[in-house]
């Protein structure tokens, strides 16, 4: 055995390694992959709020932080640095759109979406607006990609504002963004 010990994930060795890594923007986490350092007890629940150990994660800046260094790997979150990897879990989706500002009409409108941490994401071919609808109660859930495999839940006033801004193309019920479109429900299963 080298003598080394173990290395135990924390938040504050997470933010040290970030701070020390982090230039403009946001750091380049596609690149990195060091070893996996075991689970971090920090959750994010449908919401978007975080925890760590089951108590909330109240510093805007730390979660922000903390979001900037969020990866989907294998269906799997973590939290990576250039040194190490932690697990984390997720209740739905990492971020919560919370906004959005329509520019344009039509085929050229631009659908620019904003999520609680402050990343934004144009609508179009790289960055999709899906549906998903639950089996049990039909109510609608739409998400938007936000970056590499991180999707954001778009919140419910914003898919009622998306909902007001819709229109009919092929059977579908939606709306456009960067040239493409993006369908929310048939048509005809919307009644008057």
């Amino acid at each position: 055995m080298s003598g080394q010990k173990p290395v135990t994930p924390s938040p504050d060795g997470l933010a040290a390694s970030v701070k020390a890594a982090k230039t403009r923007g946001l750091p380049p986490v596609h690149l990195w992959n060091p070893p996996f350092c075991g689970d971090l007890d920090i959750h994010i629940a449908k919401d978007g709020s975080w925890t760590y150990l089951g108590s909330p994660i109240n510093r805007f800046e730390l979660v922000k932080l903390f979001s900037s260094i969020l990866k989907k790997e294998d269906g799997k979150y973590c939290l990576v640095t250039p040194v190490e990897k932690v697990g984390i879990t997720v209740e739905d989706a990492p971020f919560v759109a919370v906004d959005f500002d329509a520019t344009g009409e039509g085929q050229t409108q631009v659908l620019t979406f904003t999520t609680r941490v402050g990343d934004t994401a144009i609508a179009g071919p790289d960055h999709p607006i899906r549906i998903v609808i639950d089996p049990e109660t039909d109510e609608p859930s739409p998400y938007v990609l936000v970056r590499a495999n991180l999707e954001a839940r778009i919140d419910r006033k914003s898919f009622y504002r998306l909902v007001d801004i819709a229109t009919h193309k092929d059977g579908w019920f939606g709306v456009w963004s960067g040239g493409q479109f993006f369908p929310l429900v048939r048509s005809d299963s919307l009644t008057d």
